[in-house]
């Protein structure tokens, strides 16, 4: 079963094992580390939630969003993600950063457009999704359920750019 076309909020887990310096668009240089880096977003347009994290899956695209940057050089792991009506984003970025371990590596990265410091956040080891629904669920009480897909299971291809 892959992702529905239906809105949603996101989380990307990707992972790295080696340090890299990439140009983050006009924000400057990230510099990635071995690790994982954890990106928040929010898929409220046409074609959902399928959509945008096929393109984000993508490798050969144009460079519109800060992730764009980010993903040419890391490997995509899980996506979480919920069905929710309600944009959880920022809620959810303000959650990842209450988790054990967690570090922003670039101020303002995929936050252009919200108060966030950050959208993107990492951890040296792989952070559980097991804390990550926890803390939603005290933070958020009434959310929809939290779903995992893994990378077996993210589907590869889109046909749009």
């Amino acid at each position: 079963m892959g992702l529905p076309a239906t809105p949603g909020t996101y989380v990307l887990l990707m992972a790295t094992d080696r340090d890299q310096e990439i140009r983050a668009g006009s924000l400057g240089i990230l510099k990635v580390q071995p690790g994982y880096c954890v990106y928040v977003g929010s898929a409220f347009g046409p074609g959902g939630l399928a959509a945008r994290v096929l393109r984000h899956q993508r490798q050969h695209k144009k460079l519109r969003w800060h992730i764009d940057y980010l993903r040419a050089v890391v490997a995509m792991e899980e996506v979480w993600y919920t069905l929710d009506a309600k944009r959880r984003e920022c809620q959810w970025a303000d959650t990842l950063a209450q988790m054990p371990g967690c570090s922003w590596p670039l101020a303002g990265f995929g936050a252009s457009d919200c108060p966030c410091v950050s959208h993107l956040f990492y951890f040296q080891g792989k952070p559980s999704i097991r804390v990550f629904r926890r803390l939603t669920r005290r933070l958020a009480p009434g959310r929809a359920p939290i779903r995992r897909l893994t990378a077996g299971r993210i589907p590869l291809s889109y046909a749009r750019d």
